[in-house]
């Protein structure tokens, strides 16, 4: 059997978040969420949740990293040929969240993904270590492999082949811009009080604020 875990619980009594606490623009509130993040020292604050649905319906998720945010979107990048790819390919509607447990908040957002051009992608993918560069080009990310040390062979020659340091992007790689419709705000409470407060779209670039009951 395994631990009780039903008498796992937190105390989030302290915290609360106010409507006159809000920027009435969901990314500059992001951003000074997310410096919070980083100033409290949450681990890897920039790691999230990406959720994709596939043609069966079936919705997959996995741990991306947020590589750049502006008012265009929230933008990560991966293999185009990856599960995840593919399923945007067929259904471009994703939604993501930041988990930031140790301060009591979260961020969901819900949008559309797009790619980037490929110069937008190169001009990331060069600042990258030399590791992530060729492990970009061993990895055919998602498909079926027999052992790892077929994995490390492929890196082995991926450093032969680029032993110059001179590595090109692939054509297969690159990032994806999530163009946000909906960015909620969700803050601990004591008693299960918690605080929502989801930005929606409205016309053009106005977004309208409601608050949600816990």
């Amino acid at each position: 059997m395994p631990d009780n875990i039903s008498q796992l619980r937190e105390d989030y009594a302290g915290h609360s978040l106010h409507r006159k606490d809000l920027d009435p623009d969901p990314i500059t509130q992001f951003q000074r969420w997310f410096t919070q993040a980083q100033e409290l020292q949450v681990v890897e604050p920039n790691a999230l949740s990406l959720a994709t649905v596939d043609q069966d319906g079936q919705p997959w998720q996995r741990s991306v990293l947020l590589k750049a945010y502006d008012q265009k979107g929230f933008v990560f990048f991966t293999n185009f040929e990856s599960r995840k790819a593919q399923q945007i390919a067929g259904n471009a509607r994703v939604s993501l969240l930041f988990p930031w447990v140790s301060i009591h908040r979260q961020v969901s957002i819900t949008g559309q993904a797009e790619k980037i051009p490929s110069t937008e992608s190169l001009k990331y993918f060069v600042t990258r270590p030399f590791g992530s560069r060729i492990g970009a080009w061993a990895s055919n990310q998602s498909s079926i492999i027999a052992s790892r040390s077929l994995l490390v062979a492929k890196l082995d020659e991926m450093k032969r082949k680029f032993k110059s340091g001179d590595v090109p992007l692939p054509s297969f790689w690159g990032g994806y811009r999530i163009k946000p419709e909906t960015i909620e705000f969700w803050q601990g409470g004591g008693n299960r009080v918690h605080d929502r407060f989801l930005y929606s779209k409205d016309t053009g670039t106005d977004w309208t604020i409601d608050r949600l009951s816990p």
